[in-house]
């Protein structure tokens, strides 16, 4: 079967060490791209080997970060809740309670699959292509240490290879003294292979250390494992981050040890900061929750990542996409080799476009919590009692409806317009426009509160309050409108006093109108 009539298999394999890195989404999402472009399986896979780095809680963190993304795997590791109602053959995960296993390659998690990795492991030292090496950490610390002093690339010296008999090494094994298996390295030899975003890539075996690939407590190492669970799940691409490209020459070596097809290969591009330094904790977030907590949305989220190293090409000038067509626009071959900074600004601006698409309902789902957490929210909340939640809502939908054409985030609503929500304060020359007198600007607000004062309680709408104050205001708009947008905000930036009229009311409008003339 040739490469083009295999069926697709990918997969997204995280190791449970904390949230889900923006990385790692963006990882999860081209897989998931690529497997529906081309009618495959996308798998998800856990890789918790590493247990000096594991966090509790990481597994079903990170399985409920893709869920909240809709990035439905086909088979892999499950909440145990999310699948039972779908009467699927599952198989209870041995270390993590409540998380099941769905499909035919599992165990879909690397700690269940310790006697399979050894075999393998063990297959290579009796093939001749792996070793026992029982040097010490202090042997091994010294060793490194020298050849650092020397100017020497740190590796294996092939100690144990060198030195230890078969009978040495079977004594050492009886004796159960720690011990690791290593790759034996082929020397002066080059691996060569083509990666689906970088091309053509070439590597040493000189510069490649004899890894360990089983460790002396009976874990194996990230490269024998990831090599052995591929294979055995038949995943026929690897799209995974670009700081794995110095392991895969590793990787090729040990598909070559034993005698299996290699996959294909994608690296992405590295996530930058606008200082063009790796992305990291130490200069901002990080994790896929904590832009979920300041009121990003999905599907711009998604929109985001999915950018960030990839565009469909072609002159394209088009930002924002829904999943479906990214689905169909995705390539692999789009993706760009150089680095990828992560703007949070071209964030903002793409959540700020789907905020503004958000139909009512959904525009006060999303801002409410965010709402409820703010101090002057909670001050007018309480100060409106006599108010049903109803009321309230219509009062924020007023609100929102004002703020979406600027708002870039959730977590800011409100924050630019306290004055919706609580009393004012300014200085009456505030309230002056240009060079105009006490009297010019009393004679401006007391227009404006005729004008506001004439439109019924039934026909307070945006459209109506600004045809009645703009023909009042003639070819004098600033004389009107300014001191009316100050005794309405006691702020000079704000929405126009036509909404801001409109979002407090007619009540409210016309009592902060009177409150700014008895104060000239």
């Amino acid at each position: 079967m040739t490469d083009s009539e295999k069926k697709v298999r990918v997969r997204f394999a995280p190791s449970p060490t904390g949230y889900l890195h923006i990385g790692g989404l963006r990882t999860a999402l081209y897989n998931y791209l690529f497997a529906r472009k081309n009618g495959g399986v996308f798998a998800l896979r856990i890789e918790d080997t590493d247990r000096a780095r594991y966090v509790e809680g990481a597994v079903e963190s990170l399985i409920k970060s893709l869920e909240w993304a809709g990035l439905q795997w086909d088979e892999g590791v499950y909440e145990k809740s999310k699948v039972e109602s779908q009467k699927l053959k599952v198989t209870e995960s041995v270390n993590y309670s409540g998380i099941v296993e769905v499909g035919d390659f599992g165990p879909y998690v690397q700690s269940e699959r310790l006697e399979l990795y050894k075999k393998y492991a063990e297959q290579l030292v009796a093939d001749g292509k792996a070793y026992y090496c029982f040097c010490e950490p202090k042997r091994l610390e010294e060793m490194r240490e020298t050849q650092i002093a020397e100017k020497k690339a740190p590796m294996y010296d092939r100690y144990c290879l060198a030195n230890l008999s078969a009978d040495q090494i079977n004594e050492k094994l009886k004796e159960s003294c720690p011990v690791t298996i290593r790759l034996k390295v082929p020397r002066d030899e080059e691996i060569e292979f083509d990666d689906m975003v970088r091309g053509k890539i070439k590597f040493s075996t000189n510069t490649i250390d004899d890894q360990v690939l089983l460790k002396s407590d009976g874990f194996p190492t990230y490269h024998l494992a990831n090599v052995i669970d591929d294979h055995l799940m038949e995943i026929t691409q690897v799209i995974r981050g670009d700081e794995w490209l110095p392991s895969t020459p590793k990787h090729i070596l040990l598909y070559r040890a034993f005698g299996w097809e290699i996959p294909q290969y994608a690296h992405l591009p590295l996530l930058l900061n606008l200082d063009r330094s790796k992305l990291s904790k130490r200069q901002g977030d990080v994790a896929v929750e904590d832009y979920l907590a300041k009121g990003y949305l999905k599907e711009a989220i998604l929109n985001f990542v999915a950018m960030l190293g990839w565009n469909p090409g072609e002159g394209s000038v088009q930002e924002i996409f829904g999943v479906e067509e990214l689905i169909e626009k995705f390539e692999l071959t789009k993706v760009h080799k150089a680095g990828a900074v992560f703007d949070l600004k071209k964030l903002d601006w793409i959540n700020g476009q789907y905020i503004k698409k958000l139909p009512d309902e959904e525009l006060i789902k999303n801002a409410l919590p965010f709402f409820e957490q703010k101090e002057f929210y909670k001050t007018w909340s309480m100060a409106h009692g006599a108010w049903s939640n109803v009321e309230k809502e219509d009062y924020l939908k007023k609100v929102l409806t004002v703020e979406k054409e600027r708002l870039a985030k959730f977590a800011d609503v409100g924050e630019e317009n306290k004055f919706f929500f609580q009393d004012i304060s300014y200085e009456k020359e505030a309230l002056r426009w240009k060079t105009n007198s006490d009297d010019e600007t009393i004679a401006s607000l007391k227009t404006a509160q005729n004008v506001l004062g004439e439109i019924a309680e039934n026909d307070w709408v945006l459209a109506k309050i600004e045809e009645k104050l703009l023909a009042a205001a003639g070819d004098k708009r600033g004389d009107l409108l300014w001191p009316l947008r100050m005794a309405l905000t006691g702020a000079q930036k704000s929405p126009s006093p036509f909404e801001c009229a409109w979002v407090l009311g007619k009540v409210e409008a016309l009592k902060r109108v009177s409150d700014a003339i008895k104060k000239i």
